[in-house]
């Protein structure tokens, strides 16, 4: 099963070797106790505000927005594999704080921050895998022949005036498609590139995708974590080398 593909996802691996010898600061340990205790009592409501929403979900699987969503959600994002290694969790040893990256539990299975909130969980469910599936085949159904073979959805962003997707076609090759910002994805791409690379910048999980066309040079940078008020994604052309566009995204599904 694919691991979903969420902001804390990138920096679990760096987050592990970091932590691996640590344990929970006492500071924090209030925190977890809290949220362990509304997991073991059942009682959805009350963990439904130690929710950040919108808490994401993964792509095509939309997000849960608000607390009533995350009420009728709840079991399929907090199966029971994943409730009894919250509740069985030892506070000191099995959650740790990874600086301003936030509380993580385990392996990165499921991701706190600071204040309590839950913000992200890297764990998913058969009931969720399953409608992953379902709806991976739906929009493979809904987009132009040209672009409806893939393995995976990774993204799919808009700046002023294109819309960006980025599909894992397999064996690490990522394709990228554009259209003009008013078509739809069932339209013809204007636009089609394969042999993309997925290159990690830094240890916050940020990252970006590059793609060539003959002198061109097509990257997508990721922004997992930013300064406030940066841009979810960058789009940047350059050609022989100079930057010849560059577009924020005002929207990413991830």
């Amino acid at each position: 099963m694919k691991k979903i593909f969420l902001a804390f996802l990138l920096i679990s691996s760096i987050s592990l070797a970091y932590a691996q010898d640590q344990t929970l600061d006492k500071k924090y340990r209030p925190i977890v106790i809290s949220f362990t205790n509304a997991v073991k009592s059942g009682n959805i409501e009350k963990l439904s505000s130690k929710i950040k929403y919108p808490l994401n979900r993964t792509y095509p699987i939309p997000p849960i927005k608000n607390k009533q969503e995350f009420v009728k959600r709840y079991k399929e994002v907090f199966d029971d594999n994943l409730t009894k290694k919250i509740i069985n969790s030892k506070v000191e040893t099995d959650w740790k704080d990874v600086g301003w990256r936030g509380i993580m539990l385990l392996h990165g299975e499921l991701w706190l921050d600071t204040d309590g909130k839950l913000i992200a969980v890297n764990h998913q469910s058969r009931l969720e895998a399953k409608e992953q599936a379902r709806l991976i085949n739906v929009e493979k159904s809904s987009l132009h022949p040209s672009i409806s073979n893939f393995v995976q959805p990774v993204l799919v962003f808009e700046t002023t005036q294109y819309r960006i997707r980025i599909d894992d076609i397999g064996n690490n090759n990522y394709r990228y498609a554009s259209w003009p910002i008013k078509s739809k994805m069932s339209d013809k791409p204007k636009l089609i590139l394969t042999n993309g690379k997925f290159t990690p910048d830094g240890s916050g999980g940020n990252h970006n995708y590059q793609f060539k066309s003959g002198d061109r040079l097509y990257t997508c940078f990721i922004t997992v974590m930013g300064e406030k008020g940066a841009p979810p994604a960058q789009l940047v052309i350059s050609k022989d080398g100079k930057e010849i566009l560059s577009q924020p995204a005002k929207k990413i599904t991830l």
